[in-house]
């Protein structure tokens, strides 16, 4: 299966920049790396792979940057390097912006790099107008079920979403599949996983050994508070993040708080999603909201796969959700939400796109009541505002992901 990310990645083959792909632990980087590299065979690209695990190779580049020219094949044409776990280089940074600036005509390097590599600020600073960096996300609804071969059940799902008049006699197995990917999440190698219980000692894994390689790396001291932290945000998720409270609660100072949530969003396990007001003073002192970018990771971490029915927090698995679904389609930057100091609110706004829209998500279709956005319709006319709700499933459902 190719991931949807894999046409941009093949689309920026030929460009001068540098291609450099991100993303949380076991999101499947290193094996969309390789698919990159037989596209190349079957285009007739010339190409290189170098794996940075290899410790020989990792040390052969350590000492000098330009040894990468020996692997090239010899050819006239530009060479394509993949080079999979660039982190562990010594100087990632420096290595990258000395083969662009002297031989960028002789190759063009296409890199996986950890969050320990992108939360560097070097990265940012040298490589400027260099590289082009690209996020792979835990896996979409659309990519879960074909990964998870459900091929019949992705083209009823693509029919119904494209016509609003279109009903299926697949849509309780479309509903099952649906919970099932909010309980477990979008990890590729939980998707694949067919028993529940492996499922979730698959997830334990990821939350108790990659996770903790994501704190190592970053440098974090505290990893007990780092993980109380992390369960908060899970239990609070879609709600605001108010770093003063936090640092009471978890009794640490607010720098550390604020440390630890950079190093949560750089790890893309977490996104702060701003709010949203005319005035730019207002929009800049308001606090963020927090939402985890795996709710799979999220139940983990609250050690809860109870069915969607029974559970408490449904309300806030499904925001969590919703969130994802648009941050698929758009992007985390054009997302938003609408907040007064007298409690108006609305969950998601996003006012920058050409036909601007704002949702407000409930699990329950009776939990909407429209009186209580009238503040946000009067002040934002502009705006259409939408509802998107879990509960009652019908084929409308996903024609109102797709917003």
């Amino acid at each position: 299966m190719r991931r949807a990310l894999f046409d941009q990645l093949a689309a920026h083959l030929d460009k001068k920049e540098f291609t450099v792909l991100t993303g949380a632990r076991q999101t499947g980087k290193s094996t969309l790396l390789r698919q990159l590299e037989i596209h190349c065979k079957e285009q007739s690209l010339p190409s290189v792979f170098l794996n940075l695990e290899n410790r020989d190779v990792l040390s052969i580049l350590n000492e000098r940057p330009l040894n990468l020219l020996n692997y090239l094949p010899d050819v006239k044409q530009r060479v394509i390097a993949f080079i999979d776990e660039i982190q562990y280089l010594d100087d990632p940074s420096n290595f990258l912006k000395l083969l662009y600036d002297e031989h960028v005509q002789q190759v063009k390097i296409v890199a996986t790099g950890s969050s320990a590599f992108y939360i560097d600020d070097h990265f940012r600073d040298s490589l400027g107008g260099r590289k082009r960096v690209f996020q792979l996300l835990t896996c979409s609804f659309s990519e879960y079920l074909q990964l998870n071969g459900k091929d019949q059940l992705l083209q009823e799902l693509k029919r119904i979403s494209s016509n609003e008049k279109a009903r299926t006699s697949q849509l309780d197995y479309l509903r099952q599949e649906w919970e099932s990917y909010m309980l477990y999440g979008g990890y590729p190698a939980i998707i694949t996983e067919p028993d529940k219980k492996e499922k979730i000692e698959k997830l334990r894994e990821i939350r108790d050994s990659f996770v903790k390689r994501d704190i190592l790396e970053s440098g974090v001291q505290n990893e007990t508070a780092f993980f109380h932290l992390f369960r908060l945000l899970a239990e609070q998720s879609g709600s605001l993040i108010n770093v003063h409270e936090l640092s009471v609660t978890l009794r640490i100072k607010t720098d550390t708080v604020n440390n630890y949530l950079h190093i949560l969003q750089k790890c893309f396990h977490l996104a702060l999603v701003k709010p949203y007001f005319r005035n730019l003073r207002k929009e800049l002192t308001k606090m963020p909201k927090g939402f985890l970018l795996d709710t799979g990771l999220r139940n983990c971490l609250l050690n809860n796969f109870q069915q969607l029915q029974i559970r408490m927090d449904r309300g806030e698995l499904w925001e969590n959700m919703y969130f994802r679904n648009l941050m698929d389609r758009y992007g985390l930057d054009p997302i938003y939400y609408w907040r007064t100091s007298d409690g108006n609110e609305v969950d998601f706004v996003l006012p920058e796109k050409e036909n601007p829209f704002a949702v407000e998500a409930k699990y329950d279709k009776a939990q909407i009541k429209s009186g209580k956005y009238k503040k946000f319709v009067e002040t934002y006319p502009e705006i259409p505002l939408h509802y998107a709700w879990l509960h009652p499933f019908d084929e409308d459902f996903f024609r109102r992901l797709n917003l």
